[in-house]
Parts: structure tokens; C-alpha cells; sequence
């Protein structure tokens, strides 16, 4: 048989204003119910659940040690609820239950960070799902609409889609201190050609095998940057990363940069995408204000 409950969303909320406001009679007060429809409430609520959550001392009530540990466990429920019917409304209004937001992996983070933090308290329950993309996977989920908002390499965005500027990567090519291509000086590039190189994998589903820089003989392919620095910290190939990725690194001395004869940097230009804007939900346009806000703060 389905379980059926013993008690009531009302008799919980009923008991949690006695406790809060002092007594029956204040709960009465502040509810607009008489006290002795409380006091049969709480009553029934004990007799039901065959615990004694409440005792009365002169005019007021007290928690019994079963009582706080029920009473607890009773706030969760009702803003549980409570939740759920806020949800509900704004389902109802067009806000959104999730916002995906696709994020190059190139981005500084913590512009981001910060306005999803101003955002959190306007959410409204909204889910957030962070997903990370690369190179020509940023320019497929925009194509194929895979996402709300997108930041991408400005490079990579198609045709028929624009992009609102954010900010500057500069990526250079670095080695662990204890690589033979740190002590070279004017590295040209078929030199270099001979080294392995480690490569951040394109997240796209049919990625562009020329994109970026990529002539070397020997290549490791890796999901994230921060593999990559671990690699090269232990002397293991170069690779070209975003420069404020590696700030302590390079201050520490555990990576070094390598002194090519050319292109001793790469810029790379990063911008926030709309794929779905005929039909962008509020809480996406939210955030998306707080993300440029972010940045123009700086």
C-alpha cells in the first residue's frame, strides 16, 4: 500500500510559529487563528505522530529534545514546499528551471564566479549547468543552440551570430625549468617542430584538426589545461596556456617561457554569445547583464 501520511504541511507550520513566537497565544496573534485551534492542532500533531513535541510551562511552550529534532527536520519540509510552488509560479511566469552556460576553457573564471554569485540570490531555484568547451566546440553549441549562454573565442563564433566583447587571453609557450628547451634561447620553429607538444582536446564533435598551433612530430592530446601544467612541471614537453593560468608558476620558476624566434605570444579575443536569443528566459538575461557588468567593473 502507498504511504500515507500522518501529518499535515498546516500542523507543522502551525507548531513552528508556537515555538517561534513564544506561545499559543502569540502564534494565535500572528496566524489570525484562534489559540484553541493551535493548541488542538499541536495536540492532534502529537497524538498522530505518538510523540511529545511540546510542553507547556506557565504561559509559554517548550521544545521537548524528540520536539527540536522534529521541528528541524519540519523547516526543510515546508521550504521544500514552498520552494516547489515558487518554482512553480515561475515556470509559469517563463522563468527558467536550468540555464547552461557553455564556457571556453581559455576564460578567466572569476568573472564568471562573481556574477553568478550576485545572481544566486535572484535564481529563483534555477539550476545552473556549467559545461566546458574548446576551440570548435564552443562554435557547435552555438550552432546547434546546445546552450543559453556561450563564451567563446571571438575566432570561433559562425556566421550569423554575434558576440558581446569580454576580454583578452594571451596565451604563451612554456616548459618545465627542467626541460632542455628552457635553456635555448631564439627557438625557431622547426626546432621546436622535433619537441612534444601537449594540446588541450577540441570538446566540438567533428573538430578542425588545424586550429591552433600544431606541428609537432609528437603530441599529447589532454581535456584540461591543468593536466597540462602537471605534465610540464615534471619537464615533459611545451605547450601554449592562457598566461594567467600559470602566474605562480612562472613566478616560482617551476615553468618557463619559451624565447621563440617568432610569435613569442598568441592574443586571443573572448566573447559572450546568445544562441537562443528569440527566446532567452529572464533568468538568462539576468545573468547575462551581471557576466558584462563584471567586466566593466575591472
Amino acid at each position: 500500500m502507498p504511504y500515507r501520511p500522518r501529518s499535515t504541511l498546516e500542523q507543522w507550520r502551525i507548531l513552528q510559529a508556537v515555538v517561534d513566537a513564544g506561545g499559543y497565544s502569540q502564534a494565535a496573534e500572528l496566524l489570525n487563528k484562534s489559540q484553541s485551534s493551535l493548541n488542538h492542532a499541536v495536540a492532534k500533531l502529537q497524538s498522530q505522530l505518538g510523540v511529545e513535541l511540546l510542553e507547556v510551562r506557565g504561559r509559554k511552550a517548550y521544545l521537548t529534545d524528540a520536539g527540536e529534532v522534529m521541528l528541524r527536520r519540519s523547516r526543510v519540509l515546508t521550504q521544500q514546499v514552498e520552494d516547489l510552488e515558487l518554482l512553480a509560479t515561475n515556470l509559469d511566469q517563463g522563468w527558467e528551471p536550468e540555464i547552461k552556460i557553455a564556457v571556453e576553457l581559455a576564460y578567466p573564471r572569476h568573472f564568471l564566479n562573481q556574477a553568478l554569485a550576485e545572481f544566486y540570490p535572484l535564481s529563483r531555484g534555477s539550476r545552473i549547468q556549467l559545461i566546458d568547451s574548446v576551440i570548435t566546440g564552443s562554435a557547435e553549441i552555438i550552432q546547434q543552440k546546445r546552450a543559453d549562454l556561450v563564451i567563446a573565442a571571438s575566432s570561433v563564433i559562425p556566421k550569423g551570430h554575434l558576440g558581446e566583447p569580454l576580454c583578452i587571453t594571451r596565451f604563451i609557450p612554456v616548459t618545465g625549468s627542467n626541460n632542455p628547451l628552457a635553456q635555448i634561447s631564439d627557438i625557431d620553429q622547426d626546432e621546436l617542430s622535433q619537441h612534444l607538444q601537449l594540446v588541450i582536446r577540441d570538446t566540438a564533435q567533428k573538430p578542425l584538426d588545424n586550429a591552433g598551433w600544431l606541428r609537432a612530430e609528437q603530441r599529447w592530446t589532454l581535456d584540461n589545461f591543468f593536466e597540462a601544467i602537471n605534465i610540464l612541471v615534471t619537464g615533459l614537453g611545451f605547450c601554449w596556456l592562457p598566461d594567467f593560468l600559470i602566474e605562480r608558476q612562472l613566478a616560482q620558476g617551476t615553468l618557463v617561457q619559451l624565447n621563440l624566434k617568432q610569435c613569442s605570444e598568441r592574443i586571443a579575443a573572448i566573447s559572450l554569445v546568445t544562441p537562443k536569443e528569440e527566446t532567452l528566459g529572464p533568468g538568462s538575461k539576468i545573468l547575462r547583464q551581471l557576466i558584462l557588468a563584471a567586466h566593466q567593473q575591472t
